[in-house]
């Protein structure tokens, strides 16, 4: 009769404890991480491509009728003649032509 009074105690301490235990209010800390904000910034406020900032995947990306050798071309003349001054003198980098420029003229801007 001991026996199973003292198991019986037991049982109800020990269920007591667990059903406390899964009620109790977790602190669940969130871990938040920073927006990647760095190449998306400078095109979501306006839209556009900027000339003396992109990068050659960029360019590819964004721009119509642009592949990979035009968007390195247009780098390349970008590092060796400076900061384009405006869009239209896109068309002395070699292989583009005005309906490539027409084309994305409301894709590019030069800052």
């Amino acid at each position: 009769m001991r026996t199973s009074s003292f198991y019986s105690l037991v049982f109800a301490l020990l269920s007591s404890i667990s059903l406390t235990a899964n009620a109790a209010p977790g602190n669940a800390t969130e871990v938040m991480s920073p927006p990647l904000v760095r190449d998306v910034a400078a095109k979501a406020q306006t839209g556009k491509v900027d000339l003396n900032s992109a990068d050659a995947p960029t360019l590819q990306r964004e721009l119509a009728g642009v592949g990979e050798a035009k968007a390195k071309a247009i780098v390349a003349y970008r590092e060796s003649n400076g900061a384009f001054a405006s869009v239209d003198e896109l068309l002395e980098v070699k292989g583009i032509g005005k309906a490539i420029v027409d084309g994305n003229r409301d894709r590019i801007e030069v800052n």
